[in-house]
């Protein structure tokens, strides 16, 4: 890869779509071939960061809150400040409820859009791939999520109202491609919890494809809904080390592979630009 990390906003102002189980195993099929991976959590609700194993966020020393806090501040942060090392493979930068608080005080906080940025930039050197975990709404906190961020990665459940909700975060995107960040671009629509069994999810899967598929990529793999996928994210390991034959591990390794390969031919693209 490049000397810096391709920076990627899982995001949907929605709840329930998956963007956490995404960001874990799609991060943890990153380091799995081989690739340095930071996770970060930029969700009060700190769901990533129960997920890989911490289950009162409350009670860590340093989270991405206090990181920020210091760039509002304009203070020093140590090298590997505030991040964890997680046994497959992945490291996290971890959230807790103070993050709500944080989101409150950008409102006021000069380059309000950008602290988050102005944080990662101190990191992404040390990375191949950063993953960020929104919130599901279209707060400060995304806005900073999409300010950071090279592209943005958006699971959608397949299902009418969450595809109803996607008009509204492709506004926000474009918005803050438009004024804060011309280089944000979709990398692409991911359905998940898709049950093959229900005509109801194919027909969603098609209108969103049919919707969509022109202007923005869908991804080929389909994510299936999965009574183990929904009971591991208490154990704070992905589902490969979870159940890793099942047809969703099977699903994100495939994820994987497509995100690798993009960022690939993206990479190769603008090395024959500055040639």
């Amino acid at each position: 890869m490049s000397n810096k990390a391709v920076i990627t906003a899982v995001t949907n102002q929605k709840g329930g779509t998956g963007k956490t189980t995404t960001c874990e195993n799609l991060g943890v099929g990153l380091a799995m071939a081989g690739k340095k991976v930071l996770l970060v959590d930029t969700d009060p609700q700190a769901s990533l960061t129960v997920a890989l194993g911490h289950n009162r966020p409350d009670d860590l020393p340093v989270t991405l809150s206090d990181l920020m806090a210091k760039i509002i501040q304009d203070q020093p942060i140590a090298p590997g400040e505030g991040i964890l090392h997680h046994p497959e493979g992945v490291d996290l930068l971890p959230a807790n409820i103070a993050l709500a608080g944080t989101e409150v005080s950008l409102v006021t906080a000069m380059s309000r859009e950008t602290i988050l940025k102005q944080y990662l930039d101190t990191v992404k050197k040390d990375y191949d791939f950063i993953l960020l975990d929104c919130m599901p709404s279209l707060g400060m906190m995304t806005v900073n999520a999409l300010a950071a961020a090279d592209q943005a990665i958006i699971p959608v459940q397949a299902n009418y109202l969450s595809a109803k909700g996607l008009e509204q975060l492709l506004n926000t995107i474009n918005k803050v491609r438009r004024q804060i960040n011309p280089k944000l671009r979709i990398e692409g629509i991911l359905l998940t919890m898709v049950d093959a069994r229900t005509n109801d999810a194919k027909d969603i899967s098609q209108l969103i494809r049919d919707t969509y598929g022109g202007k923005i990529k869908v991804y080929g793999t389909d994510i299936p809904r999965s009574v183990r996928a929904a009971e591991i994210s208490a154990e704070g390991k992905s589902i490969f080390a979870h159940d890793p034959k099942g047809k969703v591990a099977e699903a994100y390794q495939t994820l994987t592979k497509e995100v690798m390969h993009n960022a690939e031919k993206r990479r190769k693209h603008q090395l024959e630009q500055l040639r």
